[in-house]
C-alpha cells in the first residue's frame, strides 16, 4: 500500500497545536501520496531535482491533493527561497514587492521559487507580468489552479512552464492517511465499517477534507460512542460536491452526459444527470443541453427525440423541483436508448460550408417567381415544372445554382427512422436519373 499524504511534522513525543492536516504534512517530497507519478522516485519532480534544473511549473488538480506542501517542499529539496502568495488577496502592488525581494536574493545568489494559489484567478494583465521574471531566472515559478489551464492562463504564460497533473486521492490511499491520523492521536476514529467507508466517499479524494472531517468525529464522540453510517452524515453534514457552474467541474459534467447519452448507455447518463442535479446545477440548463442531443446526435433516427426532451424541459418549467426532475431524467432515458444518428448535424455543418464558399449564387431561373413582365422576359419561372403535376409528384428538375454541381450533404444512415428517409432518398435518385436521361 502507499505512504500517506501527509506524515508527522513534529518531534517525536510532541503535539503541536493546530488543525490535524497542518500536523501531518509530509516533511519531504517522498512521503506525499497520490502523487507518486509526480514524487516517486522515478516521478517527473525527483527526476527534476537529480538533472539540477527546476522550471517554472504550472500544478493543476482538485482541491486536497497536495499542491502547496509539494511546492514548498520543492523548494526546500532544492535549497531555494520560498515565497507564498495568493491570487485571492494579491494585486498589482504585492507582486511588485515580491519581485523586488526575489531580485534582491538573485544578487546575493540565491534564487527564489514564488508559489502562487490559484493562479488562474490573476486577470490576463497580471498573468503577464510574471513573464520578466520568469525569463531573466529572478524566479521560478509555480503556480496552482484548480481549473484547465488551457482556458485559463495566458498562452504566453503557459509556454514558460510546465503543467504537472495532480491526480484526486484514491481509497486507499485515504484510508492510509487515517490510519497516521489515528497513530498520531492514539485514539481510533469512533466509527463501524460502514461508516468509515462512507468518511472516505465523502471526501472526495480531498485528504485535507477527510482528515477535518475526522476531526469533526472525534470532537463529536462521547466515551465509548462508535457512530454508524446515519449517525455520521448528521454529525459533519455531508460536503458539497466538488462542482463549479461556472467552471471546470460544469463542462466534465455536462460533457460526460452527452457523451454518455452518445454512447447509447443509459445508466452512466443517468449517473451524470444526478451528479448535476446534486450540486445544484440549473435543471432548465439540463433539459437545454439535452435538447441540443437530440438534434445533434439522434436527429431524424428518431423524430419523436426532440418533441420529447422540448416536452420535458416544458415539464418541469411547468411543475418545478423536484417533481420536474423526472421529467428530465425520462428524457435523458430516451435520448440514451434511441437510435443515434448525426446526419442532419453533418449535413448542416457541410451546407453551411457550401453556402459561405460558393458566394452569392442565384438560384436556377426555373425555380424562381416572376411577379414582373421584365423578370418573365429575362427567363424567371420559365420551364418551371409543378411536382404535384408530374408522375410520382416528382420532377427530379435541379434546384442547385447553374454555376455549382449537385451536391449531397444528408446522407441517412441505415439506422432508426432514417432507414425509411434513405429507401425514398434512394428512389427518388433513381428517378432523377430517369428523367434527366442518365439511364
Amino acid at each position: 500500500m502507499a505512504d500517506d499524504l501527509f506524515t508527522r511534522n513534529a518531534a517525536p513525543g510532541q503535539q503541536p497545536a493546530g488543525p490535524l492536516p497542518d500536523r501531518l504534512r509530509p516533511t519531504r517530497l517522498g512521503e506525499v501520496v497520490g502523487q507518486e507519478h509526480l514524487t516517486g522516485p522515478e516521478g517527473v519532480l525527483a527526476r527534476m531535482i537529480r538533472s539540477g534544473s527546476l522550471g517554472s511549473l504550472v500544478f493543476w488538480g482538485p482541491p486536497g491533493t497536495g499542491k502547496t506542501t509539494v511546492a514548498r517542499l520543492l523548494a526546500g529539496e532544492t535549497e531555494l527561497a520560498f515565497e507564498q502568495i495568493s491570487a485571492i488577496f494579491s494585486g498589482v502592488a504585492d507582486l511588485k514587492k515580491v519581485f523586488e525581494s526575489a531580485r534582491l536574493r538573485r544578487q546575493q545568489g540565491r534564487q527564489t521559487l514564488l508559489f502562487v494559489d490559484e493562479i488562474h484567478r490573476f486577470n490576463r494583465a497580471q498573468q503577464d507580468s510574471f513573464l520578466p521574471v520568469m525569463e531573466d531566472g529572478t524566479v521560478v515559478l509555480v503556480g496552482a489552479t484548480t481549473e484547465n489551464p488551457s482556458f485559463e492562463l495566458n498562452a504566453a504564460l503557459l509556454s514558460r512552464a510546465r503543467v504537472l497533473v495532480f491526480h484526486p486521492l484514491e481509497s486507499e490511499s485515504l484510508a492510509r492517511l487515517l490510519e497516521r491520523a489515528e497513530t498520531m492521536e492514539d485514539r481510533s476514529l469512533p466509527l463501524d465499517g460502514e461508516a468509515r467507508a462512507v468518511l472516505l466517499r465523502m471526501a472526495d479524494g480531498d485528504g485535507r477534507a477527510l482528515l477535518t472531517l475526522a476531526e469533526e468525529v472525534w470532537r463529536a464522540a462521547g466515551d465509548g460512542e462508535v457512530f454508524d453510517a446515519e449517525a455520521l452524515q448528521k454529525i459533519v453534514q455531508r460536503r458539497a460536491p466538488v462542482y463549479d457552474k461556472g467552471q471546470d467541474g460544469h463542462y466534465n459534467l455536462i460533457s460526460a452526459l452527452h457523451k454518455s447519452v452518445r454512447g447509447s448507455d443509459p445508466d452512466a447518463a443517468l449517473y451524470y444527470l444526478c451528479r448535476m442535479f446534486d450540486a445544484g446545477e440549473d435543471p432548465l440548463y439540463i433539459g437545454r443541453r439535452l435538447v441540443r442531443m437530440a438534434v445533434e446526435d439522434i436527429g431524424l433516427a428518431d423524430p419523436q427525440a426532440l418533441a420529447v426532451t422540448n416536452a420535458a424541459k416544458d415539464a418541469y418549467d411547468y411543475l418545478g423541483s423536484p417533481e420536474g426532475e423526472l421529467a428530465l431524467a425520462q428524457a435523458c432515458i430516451y435520448l440514451a436508448t434511441a437510435p443515434k444518428s448525426n446526419a442532419a448535424y453533418t449535413a448542416f455543418k457541410q451546407a453551411m460550408a457550401a453556402a459561405k464558399e460558393n458566394g452569392s449564387l442565384l438560384p436556377p431561373k426555373h425555380i424562381l417567381n416572376a411577379p414582373t413582365k421584365l423578370m418573365k422576359q429575362t427567363g424567371y419561372g420559365s420551364g418551371y415544372q409543378y411536382d404535384h403535376d408530374m408522375p410520382d409528384a416528382f420532377s427530379g428538375q435541379n434546384y442547385f445554382p447553374e454555376a455549382m454541381d449537385r451536391q449531397k450533404f444528408y446522407d441517412p444512415p441505415e439506422r432508426g427512422f432514417e432507414r425509411e428517409i434513405r429507401k425514398r432518398l434512394d428512389y427518388w435518385a433513381k428517378l432523377r436519373r430517369e428523367r434527366s436521361g442518365d439511364e
